[in-house]
């Protein structure tokens, strides 16, 4: 809190989404619904992956990881926020907002390359079926998962080190429901310029480096579909990269609508609305996207649950 003007802000107010006592209730346990199933989901399914060898492929190795990433991503904002609708103060320490803001870039960050990730591994199985095992061995697949981890700490580091150069010395009430780096920037008594320019700069070539293996891929991908003769394995195709799309499709809207642009245009319901969508919603969505639209993990779940059947009985 601060007791002056020259005073440095060591506490924040989390606003939240409503000071109405009558939402408090019906929100809290929306979201902890929410964050219930996606955990559950999530968490599953990085289980299912661990435990069932026929699964230990690069696209189901890059899956898991983008199933625990979006736990990650929602376990550091959801706690806090459902305490926040019934705690008096809801207060978070500098510290602590710092450490959320980590957690949430490295996931989210981490999220960006593994899609991308994803989208080169249906690439060369599809357009290179022969060459699929030499071109995404496992070594790889680690590799590449390492790089992606190592990328995800890099961008999180350099965004919380340039944070902790500002002054927060006026309001300390953050008009969001977890400690994003926009709003931060309108309570600093420093003028982040500095800080909202390499955002940008980083922020882009996350972007357009991942967003371009991702368009390239897929325009590869189609026109290998569109020229398959059998229509059963352009059936199979389609089916196979469906649900990958529809994961990019919302994710990298919802992020670009909020962070690829000056922080002065950002309106705090549009940034609530849009933050809730990547940071919650995504991370529900995820597992049934990929699960129900998936044969082989459909298959595996099934005959997981009729030998649990079997043994009981």
């Amino acid at each position: 809190m601060t007791e002056n003007n020259n005073s440095s802000t060591t506490e924040f107010i989390l606003i939240g989404f409503t000071d109405h006592p009558e939402l408090k209730v019906l929100l809290f346990v929306v979201f902890f619904a929410i964050y219930l199933v996606t955990m559950v989901g999530n968490l599953g399914l990085v289980a299912l992956i661990y435990m069932e060898r026929r699964l230990h492929t690069p696209m189901y190795i890059f899956l898991g990881n983008l199933a625990l990433m979006d736990s990650c991503c929602s376990t550091a904002i959801t706690p806090k926020m459902l305490e926040n609708f019934f705690s008096a103060g809801r207060m978070i320490s500098l510290h602590e907002c710092m450490a959320q803001f980590y957690f949430f870039c490295f996931a989210e960050t981490a999220d960006c390359f593994l899609l991308a990730a994803m989208a080169y591994d249906r690439y060369v199985a599809i357009c290179s079926p022969l060459q699929y095992h030499t071109m995404m061995s496992k070594k790889l697949c680690i590799q590449m998962t390492t790089g992606i981890y190592l990328i995800g700490n890099l961008h999180s580091i350099i965004h919380v080190g340039l944070l902790f150069r500002l002054t927060f010395c006026g309001s300390n009430q953050i008009d969001h429901f977890f400690c994003d780096i926009l709003p931060l920037y309108k309570l600093s008594c420093v003028d982040p310029y500095v800080n909202d320019l390499i955002r940008l700069l980083l922020a882009g070539l996350i972007q357009i480096v991942t967003i371009t293996v991702l368009v390239v891929s897929y325009f590869c991908i189609l026109f290998s579909i569109f020229t398959m003769k059998s229509k059963g394995g352009r059936s199979k195709a389609l089916s196979t990269c469906s649900s990958h799309f529809l994961s990019v499709s919302m994710f990298y809207g919802s992020l670009l609508f909020v962070y690829i642009q000056p922080h002065s245009v950002n309106e705090g319901d549009k940034d609530k609305a849009g933050a809730v969508f990547y940071t919650l919603i995504i991370p529900l969505l995820n597992p049934f996207i990929y699960s129900l639209r998936n044969k082989e993990v459909i298959n595996v779940i099934t005959r997981i649950i009729n030998n649990r059947t079997f043994f009981t009985f």
